[in-house]
């Protein structure tokens, strides 16, 4: 019986705190597409244009799409091999540290408890779209209830509901490619615009490779979520088969929806127009997409993307929700959170895990609404880098756990998926992302003055994790873990 095949009787107590596989494969493929697809997409892509010119944007976008092809390959290949919730922390705890994996965790699971905040405030806001007298509390409160209850019902809920909200989403875009590609050549929308938008000013690149560099960093942000199929896999119907399935769409999907709608974009929106600057959710009217749609003669345009943007955010939040939870119900079985986190309902819901992470949201939501909103907007920027903190992980763990493979005389045609480009890959994504992390706010420390509070703002995240990985490392003594001793039994989470 080979590592991958093994099953293990369990006791009643151990069923208590185990997950079920009730993601089916048309589910994780979804979730793999749908987690890239966000606000960044239909709103920051604009200022991307704006600020680096549309050859800048769409080179930025292309290196940070090319970085992210390179990590989900990473992860494809150790989640399809080891598929646990606990993913990152997991595959960090085993391959590099375990300080490193504990840091991980708790990182992953702040990062999105606070995003779940960030997503409400976004919702209310676009809600006001179509009922501007409303109260932000009533409708925070029903798409709190709302993510709150797809994950209650079991993994099959909050599978189905992300699947409908990624087709949402992966629709509007096609359409809106096709809609565009039309114009582009005159078929829609009056005169073909051609490439005329790529000739004006100093195009194609508008400010230099340092607005390229800026619109590299906001880029990473647009592409978060992705790795959302890592902790996906622990709970999908034979992962071995089904994680390599969707991991090897990613490269499409990434030159689909971001390359080309960016390049659309670009083709028939001059990067002078002043509209673009405008990314918040509160103008929608000034969304890309909605711009778009506009000039092709949809009246209705800003109504629908306002419809799809909330979609956006409500997915953002739902996601969040299950990342989350699974990786504090990861963290309790490790014995790195209190025990009572571990358990689960009988249709494998970590309902304690879920508690605390909507109350966390939802005291963070209250954060941002009542004062000036100061505590929030610090729990935000904290939260910040975490993102790029576990594709770091990520990638460090994929590049020990191939060595280790190896030093322990395994053979690479065993594994179910084996990423391409080693070590390549791996490396590559590890540069970028040590790139994006320290470079987040490179301005703060050039000119006459460093700006201190622009670098506490731009980087608490990043204290926030070292103190957690060497507090650990210190107080348990940990070390790197050998490669001959890295642990690369496939064992079912009990």
């Amino acid at each position: 019986m080979n590592d991958s095949a093994r099953s293990f009787n369990h006791s009643p107590e151990q069923e208590n705190t185990r997950l079920k596989r009730g993601l089916s494969s048309r589910q994780l493929t979804m979730i793999a597409i749908g987690g890239s697809i966000g606000t960044g997409l239909f709103m920051a892509s604009g200022s991307a244009i704006h600020e680096a010119g549309p050859g800048g944007a769409l080179l930025a976008y292309a290196a940070v799409g090319l970085m992210v092809y390179f990590l989900m390959t990473s992860l494809g290949e150790m989640a399809s091999f080891l598929p646990v919730s606990g993913s990152f922390s997991t595959y960090s705890s085993r391959f590099v540290d375990p300080a490193l994996g504990f840091a991980m965790g708790w990182n992953y699971w702040y990062n999105w408890a606070i995003t779940i905040a960030a997503e409400l405030s976004a919702s209310t806001l676009l809600i006001k779209f179509w009922f501007p007298d409303s109260h932000s509390l009533l409708w925070s409160a029903l798409f709190l209830a709302l993510i709150l209850g797809l994950n209650l019902l079991s993994v099959k809920g909050f599978g189905e509901s992300e699947y409908w909200f990624a087709f949402i989403k992966v629709a509007t875009v096609i359409i809106f490619i096709v809609v565009g590609t039309l114009m582009i050549f005159g078929i829609l929308g009056g005169e073909a615009v051609g490439l005329k938008n790529w000739m004006i000013g100093d195009t194609p690149i508008h400010g230099g490779w340092a607005a390229v560099l800026g619109v590299f960093m906001a880029a990473g942000f647009s592409f978060q979520g992705t790795e959302l199929i890592g902790i996906a896999a622990g709970e999908s119907k034979e992962p071995q088969k089904n994680v390599p399935k969707a991991i090897r769409q990613v490269f499409w999907r990434i030159l689909l929806f971001y390359v080309l709608a960016i390049l659309v974009i670009s083709l028939l929106i001059p990067y002078t127009n002043p509209n673009l600057v405008n990314d918040s959710v509160e103008n929608i009217g000034q969304s890309p997409f909605t711009i778009v749609f506009d000039k092709a003669g949809l009246a209705f345009a800003a109504s629908v993307m306002n419809a799809v943007i909330l979609t956006a955010v409500l997915s953002a939040g739902n996601s969040g929700m299950y990342a989350s939870t699974r990786m504090l119900w990861h963290l309790a079985k490790e014995g790195h959170a209190p025990r009572l986190f571990a358990k689960v309902t009988g249709k494998g819901v970590p309902i304690y895990a879920l508690l605390l992470t909507t109350l966390v949201g939802m005291m963070a939501f209250l954060a941002s609404i009542f004062g000036d909103g100061t505590v929030y907007v610090w729990l935000l920027n904290a939260s910040g880098l975490s993102g790029f903190i576990a594709w770091f992980g990520i990638a460090i763990s994929h590049y020990r756990f191939r060595k280790a493979y190896i030093a322990q005389g395994r053979d690479l045609n065993d594994l179910p998926y084996r990423a391409k480009w080693f070590p390549f890959g791996p490396l590559f994504a590890l540069i970028l992302c040590v790139i994006v992390i320290g470079g987040q706010n490179y301005t703060a420390f050039i000119g006459n003055r460093i700006d201190w509070n622009g670098i506490l703002v731009s980087y608490i995240g990043l204290p926030l994790f070292l103190l957690l990985w060497l507090g650990y490392k210190w107080v348990k003594k940990t070390k790197i873990v050998p490669l001959k001793e890295c642990r690369l039994d496939v064992e079912e989470e009990d």
